[in-house]
């Protein structure tokens, strides 16, 4: 309240009648208009704000944890791996001459070749030059050889049997270098595709370096690699998923494991000629699929995935809603009431989403999530 209330105190009894009354008319007029003025001053003053209505505004709720049915599906077991489409007849074509250069090169990548079809040619100039002074010497040491035979028995037999060696020495040599400057044509071992080319025309050759790799597409098959400590886990017959984008999953069994790498100590990666010009089937896990699809070709990447276990109408929850401390391990269900218990329960098989139980829950329960 702004009201001021004023009061006024005078002595009366030395004062005359009229004086007293004038005063006191005085005083009251003084008191009206101080009361006025002290009214139109509360006036002049701000509203107090009205009470807030915090009716309309809610608390927060604590979140609900997620509830998960106990249900009951076929759970398995996998490890996967990516992989390609390999084909099962592939080799890396090579010379085996040292130090010479590339002549002629017949061949591109992507081209189809038949058996025997020449591939790639070495310059061997020198070595037919060679060849041909060689053969030149043999002539005239068979003639000579002729005249030995005639003069067998009147000659000394260890004289005439080293002569005979020596003769024997020159025709191998003639052979080998005749052998040498075959090789300098490289052709098809089979017939197929060309899949890479690794050199050019005038490049100088080692012995074994990569020239070119040669696949039958007519002969393909699903290579995976998988990491060491899956590929322990795994069996050959074991069943296989194979994903490959744009078609339905397809089935399979592993063939054969990949064989163990191998380094024989000369530095060409396990033993490859040129090194390692390129993934091999020993390398992969094969897995043996029925009927591929005519559309997958040599290179296809794909997934596959080895069932390693499987079990029909396991019992599962998922991991959110295994609980587990101290080596104890638990659920919370959720009664008919609403009321939330503690049961332990013993667990099988796990995937990345879902734990198997195989005692302390039934489908149908309700558990609670994490």
């Amino acid at each position: 309240m702004c009201t001021k209330w004023w009061t006024a105190y005078s002595s009366q009894t030395d004062k005359p009648e009229g004086k007293r009354r004038e005063g006191v008319r005085t005083k009251g007029v003084l008191a009206a208009v101080a009361l006025s003025l002290a009214l139109s001053g509360c006036s002049l003053l701000p509203n107090e704000p009205a009470e807030e209505d915090l009716s309309a505004i809610q608390l927060p709720q604590i979140s609900k944890k997620p509830e998960y049915e106990v249900t009951t599906k076929t759970l398995e077991t996998k490890v996967s791996g990516s992989g390609k489409i390999l084909s099962l007849q592939e080799k890396t074509l090579y010379f085996t001459l040292d130090g010479k250069r590339l002549k002629k090169i017949y061949i591109h990548a992507g081209d189809k070749v038949k058996a025997g079809q020449p591939i790639a040619e070495l310059d061997v100039e020198d070595m037919q030059k060679m060849l041909r002074s060689e053969q030149l010497s043999m002539k005239k040491q068979e003639l000579q050889i002729k005249d030995l035979l005639r003069k067998k028995d009147e000659m000394d037999p260890i004289d005439f049997e080293t002569q005979m060696l020596g003769f024997e020495e020159q025709r191998q040599k003639l052979s080998d270098m005749q052998a040498d400057i075959a090789k300098a044509t490289l052709t098809a071992p089979f017939s197929g595709t060309v899949v890479s080319v690794s050199v050019q025309e005038g490049a100088q050759i080692k012995a074994y370096d990569p020239i070119c790799v040669l696949a039958d597409p007519s002969r393909l098959a699903v290579g995976a690699s998988l990491s060491k400590e899956d590929l322990e886990k795994v069996t050959p017959g074991m069943e296989v998923e194979v994903s490959i984008n744009g078609l339905d999953p397809l089935k399979g069994k592993v063939k054969q494991l990949p064989l163990p790498e191998a380094d024989n100590g000369n530095g060409n990666g396990g033993g490859v000629p040129g090194g390692n010009p390129g993934p091999r089937v020993e390398q992969y896990m094969m897995v043996e699929v029925p009927n591929l699809p005519k559309t997958v070709e040599r290179g296809t990447n794909l997934t596959a995935s080895v069932i390693l276990s499987r079990k029909n109408n396991a019992v599962v929850i998922p991991l959110a809603a295994l609980r587990s401390i101290s080596g104890r391990t638990y659920v919370q269900v959720i009664e008919a009431d609403g009321s939330k218990r503690e049961v332990d329960v013993e667990v099988g098989q796990q995937t990345p989403t879902e734990a198997e139980i195989l005692q302390g829950l039934t489908p149908g329960q309700k558990v609670v999530g994490r």
